[in-house]
């Protein structure tokens, strides 16, 4: 817990820097957290992850898995955010990106495939009773679609969102062996651990390298020198 408080502030200026860029991709998971109010019960929490590809990944823990959650990490973010269908991150950000060459290639290729499979699921809607599991795949479907394409507008886009949700493989492995997390008050700290140990994994820098360099004279770093002490900058320096 010592070393997820050292970090915390670090994980504090990655957070920054993500919501900075114009193109986040999001998931979620639940944790248990023990509450320690005498029921004898644990309470479901969630460790959200924020993330760019080829950057960082910022975890975020939360009591609760309402919209407010992202809302306040994402704050000022005007990008694009990248997510499954859970309508927490509905109305957060807004586009603004070109990518010329890749938008090309998916409107010579990915749209007639994409045409093709819209028709071929119509085509099963229509015979498929409104109840039965196709039928309410088909329909699932078709009313996100809007969404499953988003990449035809936005070339920047990944064609889906399995750089975050693997992400979050280790947690769910994880839960397994460490049953809960040991008070709300640690969840914070353990994200800030997370954060690090899975941005050096994305970064394919050793994570007890750079823990050893940075750790020992983290507690006396300024807030205005850690920009230069994430992971992403590490890497820069040492690559």
């Amino acid at each position: 817990m010592r070393v997820g408080e050292l970090l915390t502030p670090m994980v504090v200026v990655m957070r920054r820097e993500l919501v900075g860029s114009s193109y986040i991709q999001a998931d979620e998971t639940p944790v248990d957290v023990q509450m320690h109010h005498g029921r004898g019960q644990n309470h479901q929490a969630y460790l959200w992850q924020y993330s760019r590809p080829g950057g960082s990944a910022v975890f975020d823990f939360r009591l609760g898995r309402g919209r407010h959650g992202p809302k306040q990490f994402l704050g000022p973010f005007e990008g694009i955010l990248q997510s499954d269908g859970y309508t927490a991150y509905e109305h957060v950000g807004g586009p603004k990106m070109v990518h010329a060459a890749r938008h090309a290639l998916r409107m010579e290729q990915a749209r007639p495939l994409l045409d093709i499979i819209h028709q071929e699921i119509e085509r099963a809607r229509a015979h498929a009773l409104p109840s039965s599991a196709l039928g309410k795949a088909a329909n699932y479907t078709l009313t996100l679609w809007r969404k499953l394409t988003r990449s035809l507008e936005y070339p920047e886009l990944e064609l889906s969102n399995n750089l975050a949700e693997n992400s979050m493989r280790p947690v769910a492995l994880g839960r397994k062996n460490w049953i809960h997390i040991g008070s709300p008050q640690a969840g914070p700290k353990v994200a800030a651990i997370l954060s690090i140990v899975e941005s050096c994994r994305r970064l394919k820098i050793p994570v007890r390298d750079y823990l050893a360099a940075v750790l020992p004279g983290l507690a006396g770093t300024s807030i205005q020198k850690l920009a230069e002490l994430t992971p992403t900058a590490w890497a820069a320096k040492n690559q």
